[in-house]
């Protein structure tokens, strides 16, 4: 997102919800307020939504920089940054999906309880990647987190488009039913007792590339997307240009924490691997 943009508080409605699977909620928004929405460029716009902190009520309308100026840090409203699934300017309705873990986190729960009428606020859309129409094939990974782009992006797919997509869950019921034109759909690996993203590292590294000419989109949990980072750059030789890959989340950090070091830390990633590739 622009700076400019980044402190503009946009405002919906909830129109509806919707359950998609046990881990997984569906929240449409809409209202006077997307008037001015534009998303459609990018397979992964994403809004920041603003949660007020607990207790705490701020002048209407919201202007972060007012809010900033006459609150101390711990009241300022926390971010949370969801992808946008799907935006319909022809309703204006804009469609997110929340990972839900019982009371777990601060976005699942209200997704879980947030019913038809209330009041989101957010910032947005940012966003980046879409799928290249003339790459030679595709490699879309993720866990749950990167599911709602991982749909968009299959569902953008230009007819004929070659795919690999490979999806980590925590079983069977969180599958949904998504699909590109010609009707690839994605590799659904159920992660079980297993540590998450080690199943995924082990699906892509075991995968046998059809060629060189690989357009990829690699988010998550920020320990597997280093190791598949690593393997993509280092071992498979893909140039950093053709590679959309970032650590959504990071395991033992919460959201606040992992926001304050993700530059530092994904820069770091990138010098190491740099620097491994020249020795």
């Amino acid at each position: 997102m622009a700076e400019g943009r980044a402190r503009t508080v946009g405002t919906a409605v909830v129109v509806r919800t919707e359950r998609l699977t046990p881990h997984m909620v569906r929240i449409v928004l809409g209202g006077e307020g997307l008037a001015g929405f534009g998303a459609g460029e990018f397979t992964d716009h994403y809004v920041k939504l603003l949660f007020a902190a607990d207790g705490v009520r701020y002048a209407e309308p919201w202007d972060l920089d007012q809010i900033r100026s006459a609150h101390p840090r711990e009241e300022w409203p926390r971010q949370r940054a969801y992808t946008v699934r799907c935006w319909d300017p022809a309703h204006r309705e804009l469609t997110l999906d929340f990972v839900v873990h019982g009371d777990e986190g601060l976005a699942g729960p209200w997704a879980a309880r947030v019913q038809p009428g209330e009041v989101v606020r957010f910032l947005g859309p940012g966003g980046g990647y879409a799928p290249e129409p003339k790459a030679g094939w595709h490699l879309l990974v993720g866990d749950e987190s990167a599911l709602p782009a991982i749909g968009a992006a299959m569902e953008r797919m230009p007819v004929g488009a070659q795919v690999h997509a490979f999806v980590e869950i925590e079983g069977p019921e969180d599958e949904q039913k998504i699909a590109t034109p010609c009707g690839i759909v994605p590799v659904w690996i159920h992660r079980g007792a297993r540590p998450i993203g080690e199943a995924l590292v082990e699906a892509v590294t075991s995968l046998r590339f059809p060629s060189a000419d690989v357009h990829a989109f690699v988010h998550g949990e920020a320990g597997f997307v280093k190791e598949l980072r690593r393997h993509l750059r280092m071992e498979r030789g893909i140039p950093r240009e053709r590679l959309s890959i970032s650590g959504y989340w990071r395991l033992g950090e919460t959201d606040e924490g992992w926001r304050a070091i993700k530059r530092d830390w994904n820069a770091a990633v990138e010098a190491e691997q740099e620097h491994r590739a020249a020795a």
